[in-house]
């Protein structure tokens, strides 16, 4: 298996679409060029996926039942800044408009060329490869907050807040993602750089410390989502 086979099957495509035939035909075609495939056939399901593993992109319907493609870009927004392509029978512009405004990435309109739809997710995914890879030379902003990769600083409003190597590692996945959860074994694995929690109570206390560093003014603040677990809450 090539290298570059390899980094895409790493790659996690959400499709999200109430007719079955839809969500196969884009199945195919996406895992023939070597990305996995989760499906979904409404918004809430594809939530509840979003919400309990990592997904590089997401292709999603408007029309659907439970909760609307549009609804669903809200939820997904709050959790990630994964690319999200639009595949919608609705073709109007305004209808467009909305979707792009409301946090969408593209809008392809039905019917679509499957291969049309592989070439935007292949550009959607280099984009935001390459955006993430810069970020991480970069400076990380969350309001008040900046963080400094690079020199491993943490400040608000310029002034150092003093950190550890482990709360600077939680706070450097919270600040690449504002507003998205993460379960303790995730900030585990990115914080101690283990894959397996030693104890359940370890993050619980490390999240406490991390806190009482914080600024208590709530522009910035760590929440706790019961039975989830922990996001940046950004208050603007």
């Amino acid at each position: 298996m090539s290298e570059k086979r390899g980094e895409t099957m790493n790659k996690k495509i959400l499709i999200v679409d109430d007719e079955k035939e839809i969500r196969e035909l884009l199945r195919l075609y996406i895992e023939k060029d070597g990305f996995s495939v989760i499906q979904a056939e409404n918004g809430l399901e594809a939530l509840k996926q979003a919400s309990s593993a990592k997904m590089d992109l997401a292709v999603i319907d408007i029309m659907m039942p439970e909760l609307d493609g549009y609804q669903l870009i809200k939820g997904l927004r709050e959790l990630s800044n994964l690319p999200i392509i639009i595949v919608s029978a609705k073709s109007e512009n305004h209808e467009k408009i909305l979707g792009l405004d409301l946090g969408a990435d593209d809008y392809v309109t039905k019917p679509f060329d499957p291969l049309e739809v592989i070439a935007r997710i292949k550009a959607q995914l280099r984009r935001y490869d390459g955006g993430a890879a810069d970020s991480e030379a970069a400076l990380l902003k969350a309001g008040k907050l900046c963080m400094d990769v690079s020199a491993c600083t943490l400040s608000a409003d310029k002034v150092i807040i003093p950190l550890t190597a482990t709360e600077f590692n939680m706070m450097k996945l919270f600040m690449q993602s504002p507003g998205r959860v993460y379960t303790k074994q995730q900030i585990y694995e990115a914080a101690w750089q283990e894959a397996v929690i030693v104890d359940d109570n370890t993050v619980m206390v490390a999240i406490s410390k991390l806190r009482s560093k914080l600024p208590n003014d709530g522009a910035a603040a760590i929440g706790t989502v019961r039975g989830l677990g922990y996001r940046l809450e950004v208050r603007t």
